[in-house]
């Protein structure tokens, strides 16, 4: 495929400026969205909230920064990764340094696997049926935070209004994919929050929380939460664990959907690189105390739609994502927004993770058989259940088993990997 800029032009400084702000407002609506949520599951105040969503846009800047410079050297975008937000909303009840001292190791172990070459070894496990069970599952575990953020978190608004603006919201945001071309659909969800937001703070004037916007120092908030020594609750570690091989599936697939698209020389070195910055920005986080990230695998799209496939136009938009992490003022209207908005934007953004992992089940050339539906259904239905168990339950369970047996995603992720590389990784007479 012919582009505009390929993978190492250097754009004239003016249009690298417009690209780059293109990259800037696809990164900013995770951002939003991830920080509004992780704000609301671990009850932050309206200030601890800003600086949370602070010290994740310094910690997604500057991976960025790096990933472009020194690790993979693609056009990829990278922002919060929803399956870590899994972990943590699984580990409610447990200190905050637990949960993002478990972060740090794991960013550290992933970095370690990478930089040994054992990754490799690991990738074994990630068959198609595996990829695509990880990647519903990750949609349908969020399911029960994202009904709490259209019918709870606004006690203000009557629940049925704000499931019918969610309905509306979530559908206009098809409406714009089916219709909108170019850029423009890429950035639909920045324009959908900007808008709706917009829309229902003009309906519900009295949810603006205009108290709640901060003018002080652009540092104050950069210092507090910080994990400053390692608190380790083994269960709360090994939920994390799993979470960290979803989110290295992420991270390889993102990488290597450039592969097709670019062909990039010395594919496996920018895996391992771009890999290991990837632990090594989850260990900063874990310090930081906020959720890490991983690459993003939206971008082959973005490059296809602009025809730019310059890594160095991503450098402005992590030069603005730096600058942002400073102003106070602006994260805090982004933690105004309201949580029916999240939640709507999330289950469009979950949609395409289905989407994704029914394209990974459903390849084209293979039939897709009974034993494929077992190994993909099974864990899928356990993870889901779990997901919706009541508090009653969970809180039957002894607390160190708590964050496993009461998190969906590592009940399906144990399940799909017990019945692929298990049950049904042997054949035998009279088995399909």
């Amino acid at each position: 495929m012919q582009f505009r800029y390929d993978l190492n032009d250097r754009p004239p400084f003016a249009e690298l400026l417009i690209l780059g702000f293109q990259w800037f407002a696809l990164s900013i609506p995770t951002i939003a969205i991830i920080g509004k949520i992780v704000g609301a599951v671990q009850a932050l105040a309206p200030i601890d909230q800003i600086g949370y969503i602070q010290k994740m846009l310094f910690v997604v800047s500057v991976a960025l920064f790096f990933q472009i410079l020194w690790g993979h050297r693609l056009p990829l975008i990278l922002g919060p990764s929803t399956v870590l937000l899994i972990g943590i909303i699984s580990s409610q009840g447990f200190e905050a340094d637990a949960v993002y001292s478990s972060i740090l190791l794991g960013g550290l172990i992933l970095t370690a696997l990478s930089i040994s070459g054992l990754f490799r070894y690991l990738q074994r496990l990630f068959t198609p049926r595996v990829i695509a069970t990880v990647l519903i599952l990750i949609a349908l575990t969020l399911a029960p935070t994202v009904m709490n953020l259209i019918t709870v978190a606004e006690q203000r608004v009557p629940p049925i209004i704000n499931l019918a603006f969610s309905i509306a919201l979530t559908m206009g945001l098809f409406v714009c994919y089916r219709f909108m071309r170019g850029i423009w659909r890429s950035t639909v969800i920045l324009w959908a929050i900007i808008g709706g937001s917009t829309f229902y703070f003009l309906i519900f004037p009295q949810c603006f929380v205009a108290e709640a916007l901060f003018w002080g120092s652009p540092v104050s908030l950069f210092f507090s939460g910080l994990t400053t020594h390692l608190s380790i609750e083994p269960g709360v570690l090994i939920s994390f664990l799993f979470c960290f091989f979803a989110l290295s599936i992420n991270d390889l697939g993102s990488i290597q959907s450039m592969k097709e698209l670019v062909d990039p020389p010395r594919m496996g070195q920018r895996i391992s690189r771009g890999i290991t910055l990837t632990g090594l920005a989850n260990v900063a986080a874990g310090f930081f105390g906020v959720i890490g990230p991983v690459n993003f695998s939206l971008s082959p799209g973005v490059i296809t739609a602009t025809g730019n496939a310059s890594r160095f136009t991503l450098l402005p938009a992590s030069m603005l994502l730096f600058l942002l992490s400073f102003s106070p003022f602006v994260v805090s209207l982004m933690g105004n927004i309201p949580p029916v908005v999240v939640g709507s934007v999330l289950v469009y953004i979950l949609s395409y993770q289905v989407a994704a992992g029914l394209i990974v089940a459903f390849q084209p050339g293979k039939t897709f058989e009974l034993r494929d539906g077992l190994v993909v259904g099974l864990p899928i239905l356990l993870g889901t259940i779990v997901a919706f168990l009541p508090a009653s339950v969970l809180s039957a369970f002894p607390p160190v088993l708590r964050p496993i047996i009461g998190n969906g995603f590592v009940i399906g992720v144990i399940s799909t990997l017990t019945l692929e590389h298990g049950i049904f990784f042997l054949k035998y007479p009279g088995n399909p």
